[in-house]
């Protein structure tokens, strides 16, 4: 941080000197949060920005990510509506249970009636303090532990949304359409990565490992998975069907979406012609990320 700090020295040296000797000097770095502080001293200007993208400079090359901050909105990151994994406010405590363990979130909405009607997230630290760790015999009361949603338009920029988490200290906003729709949900990683790249946590999966095993019969597997190491490793064929073309496809992600012919979308499962089932466990409308692989033979 230390080029960050002299280039913020130079920058206010520059700047004309119009407060008089005895006015106390102000510090943006109190006023502002962390990402507050991010923006000001590490975002390129519009000159600087511009310079970057017609080539004529190669001083941001390590921040270009930064340039996303002010040009990317909202709708750009937000998940959409359909991929959005929630739950009713009267939802029971076992099948709760299921979503967090299937789905592998730490915080989901929830709702009363449709997602149109948002009441508040549950965080599974919550849960599991009330009704899990202590073994607590109390009648399960979800609405008592709902903590309180960020709504943001699809137009707010992606910097200030970061910065307004930051303050409000938010983890989760859900996109808001101008009929007061739900019309996607974005997280201060999804906002994070645009800047940073791709980050990993314990749900991701090795580099050097597109595939672990579950449990006998059940896998999660990157979308990339080359198809013939997969079908090795469960010693049988995905592509000896009429249905499935091998010349086309080299991955299991290939795979899944000649079987659905469109891109599926998170919380979906596709069915193969010989039993397997692929559910979607990560997706964005573009391409699928992760899936969950079981084979007929663990149905039971």
């Amino acid at each position: 941080m230390g080029d960050t700090d002299s280039g913020s020295s130079a920058a206010q040296s520059a700047l004309p000197q119009t407060h008089s000797g005895d006015e106390a000097d102000e510090r943006p770095e109190e006023k502002a949060g962390f990402f507050g502080r991010i923006l000001e001293a590490l975002s390129p200007n519009e000159t600087d920005a511009s310079s970057f993208l017609n080539g004529a400079s190669s001083a941001y090359e390590p921040t270009r990510g930064l340039i996303n901050l002010r040009r990317m909105r909202v709708d750009d990151v937000a998940i959409p509506t359909a991929e959005i994994v929630s739950v009713p406010v009267n939802i029971s405590k076992d099948d709760l249970v299921k979503v967090f363990r299937e789905s592998g979130m730490t915080r989901i909405p929830a709702y009363e009636g449709t997602l149109d009607t948002p009441l508040g997230f549950i965080h599974l630290k919550d849960f599991a303090l009330n009704y899990g760790f202590n073994g607590s015999t109390a009648e399960f009361d979800l609405g008592a532990m709902l903590r309180p949603l960020l709504f943001v338009p699809p137009s707010m920029p992606i910097g200030v949304l970061l910065t307004k988490m930051q303050t409000e200290r938010r983890h989760m906003a859900l996109v808001i359409d101008e009929y007061g729709g739900v019309d996607g949900l974005v997280t201060i990683e999804d906002l994070i990565e645009q800047v940073v790249g791709e980050i990993e946590d314990e749900h991701d999966i090795d580099e050097d490992k597109t595939w672990i095993k579950e449990k006998p019969g059940q896998y999660v597997a990157l979308a990339k998975t080359p198809l013939e190491e997969f079908e090795a490793e469960i010693g049988r064929s995905l592509t000896e069907h009429d249905e499935v073309d091998e010349e086309e496809i080299d991955t299991l992600g290939g795979l899944v979406f000649m079987l659905s012919g469109r891109v599926p979308t998170r919380g979906e499962v596709v069915a193969h012609p010989d039993g397997p089932e692929f559910e979607v466990i990560d997706a964005d409308p573009r391409r699928i990320k992760r899936l969950r692989v079981r084979l007929p033979e663990a149905a039971g």
